[in-house]
């Protein structure tokens, strides 16, 4: 057979290695905010999440989209999805990991440092299917204020068997969440919702309503039951909301009633292709109070702040994806006479993404502590302090990281296709978590409305204390930040206040778990003003080796 030529210089997909065991930056910040944490759950998470097998369902769930059937063959109304076998896949692994509800259902002191540690790796492998994982998480504990409907659901909703099934929740050993906030003309003003909710009676699941009305964004649809704001006559409400109705209200004709949802369409989307999100109506569905009437908007502040931190353990989990494949792929491809890892430039834009990657490793994780200790003064100010930092500043970096970390692979990672392609898949789906559960807007005004209430500032000031007089560059903005609070505490400056605190922060907890190298490159040129506009600019003095050598994925 006739050849033209030989294929060499390409190089080996990242595949078979442990996630967990090769991730130092993320090791580290376990340590520092969980000491006595047990990580075996982890290794075991890691080992499976870099198999071969769990990357092609990766790959299949996202090129077999999920697919929208209004009807049956019979001309029946059925509104279902159907998935890949590769999403069930990736969901029962994810469910087993318990990153949906491990930390509502035992009694780990860490149990949210844990669980964000899994989730920010099992993001590695496949982001899009975390959505109703999230959104479970965040659910659970609102579901609490409807005692009635707890007893019957929550041990499910924490339980780490996956049942994809469309029937009734007693029939299920586990289920999932979504919610329906937003609607067309609102968007983040929940408040100009206009979907209503009308009383019917009571049952053995308390007050229960009809709603009528739409959503526009109704993720995911597959769920069993779904939170729902909708307008009652004392204002906006919170309520319960499942798939197929109780078995006292099906008439005696089956236990698998569905409810009054109508999927109109899926959402053709930029990313996120392996999640269905949805277009729906409800006409007259039957919903359930969940708290008191008119209390909507901290039912929803509850939720959000849940899935704000998974919007930060995402994209620090895909930061964390792209700088690895970056880093394989230069390791082994040659140009120039040697290793591209090995030519000064393509170094200093490793090392920084580098920087990059375990700064927002170590913001997001300290995060995540904070849930730990709900009852601790300084935890639950510095949650209402992070949260919005965290999910602003991140997410915020991450499209402009997943470009810079595409460019590493040049053409490669621009094409859908093979190992590489996994890059052109993180690049889509980087936007998501900035935009979901409010865009940076709201994350930086959110800030402000936490600065102002009680002692955030001060808690803020005891959190950066224990690291003064380690590098000049910080000490020099931890000084400066009482006074950048009250200077920036508008709202035409709130991003710049979050930009600031978010890096404040960040150069801290470095600094209590970061090798020097790291440390003082990142306070040099984020801190201190040694870096350009772009990443790749850290200054000639940078210890490129070191940092690259812990930031390698093998």
């Amino acid at each position: 057979m006739d050849t033209t030529h030989d294929v060499f210089n390409q190089p080996a997909p990242l595949v078979g290695y442990n996630l967990f065991e090769t991730n130092r930056p993320l090791r580290d910040a376990l340590k520092f905010n969980a000491p006595n944490l047990q990580t075996a759950g982890l290794h075991e998470l890691g080992e499976t999440i870099g198999s071969a097998e769990m990357q092609t369902h990766a790959r299949l769930a996202n090129v077999n989209g999920p697919q929208l059937h209004t009807h049956d063959r019979f001309g029946r109304r059925i509104d279902a999805v159907e998935f890949h076998p590769s999403y069930h896949a990736l969901m029962k692994a994810a469910v087993g990991a318990g990153l949906h509800g491990t930390p509502w259902g035992g009694t780990n002191p860490a149990a949210h440092v844990e669980r964000a540690a899994g989730f920010m790796l099992f993001t590695e492998l496949e982001a899009s299917i975390l959505c109703p994982i999230s959104m479970t998480y965040a659910a659970t504990p609102a579901l609490r204020s409807n005692a009635a409907v707890y007893a019957d659901w929550g041990a499910k909703l924490s339980s780490l068997s996956y049942d994809p099934a469309l029937k009734s929740f007693k029939d299920k050993p586990g289920v999932t969440m979504g919610m329906g906030m937003t609607e067309k003309q609102g968007g983040s003003d929940v408040r100009a919702n206009t979907t209503r909710a009308v009383r019917v009676g009571s049952d053995a699941w308390g007050e229960r309503y009809e709603i009528t009305g739409h959503k526009w964004f109704f993720s995911a649809p597959m769920c069993d039951a779904f939170l729902v704001l909708a307008q009652a006559p004392a204002g906006l409400t919170c309520f319960f909301l499942p798939r197929v109705l109780p078995e006292w209200m099906a008439d005696g004709a089956s236990n698998n009633v569905h409810n009054a949802i109508r999927i109109q369409r899926l959402k053709d989307k930029l990313g996120n292709k392996a999640n269905a999100s949805s277009e729906v109506e409800f006409l007259g569905a039957s919903a359930w109070l969940v708290g008191e009437e008119g209390r909507g908007i901290p039912q929803i502040l509850e939720m959000g702040t849940m899935t704000r931190l998974d919007c930060a353990l995402g994209t620090s989990g895909l930061m964390r994806q792209a700088l690895s494949l970056a880093l394989n792929h230069t390791a082994q491809r040659q140009a120039f006479g040697k290793s591209l890892i090995d030519q000064p430039l393509m170094k200093n834009v490793l090392a920084d993404l580098a920087l990059e990657s375990e700064a927002a490793t170590a913001l997001a994780i300290r995060l995540a502590r904070a849930f730990d200790h709900p009852h601790a003064e300084h935890e639950r100010l510095m949650a209402r302090i992070l949260t919005p930092v965290a999910k602003f500043w991140i997410c915020k970096r991450g499209s402009h990281f997943a470009q810079e970390a595409m460019e590493c692979l040049g053409g490669n990672g621009y094409v859908e296709e093979g190992g590489e392609g996994v890059m052109a898949r993180v690049y889509r789906e980087m936007p998501l978590n900035s935009i979901w559960e409010g865009a940076g807007n709201i994350m930086a005004l959110d800030l402000l409305r936490g600065l102002r209430k009680g002692d955030a500032a001060a808690a803020l000031a005891h959190e950066l204390a224990p690291v003064r007089g380690q590098h000049v560059a910080l000490d020099r903005l931890i000084d400066a930040l009482p006074s950048r609070i009250d200077l920036l505490a508008s709202e035409t400056e709130a991003r710049r206040l979050a930009q600031d605190v978010a890096l404040a922060v960040q150069g801290a907890l470095l600094a209590q778990t970061s090798p020097p190298a790291v440390v003082g490159a990142f306070c040099a040129s984020r801190l201190g003003g040694d870096w350009g506009q772009a990443f790749g600019t850290l200054g000639a003095g940078t210890d490129f080796d070191s940092i690259l050598q812990r930031a390698m994925p093998r």
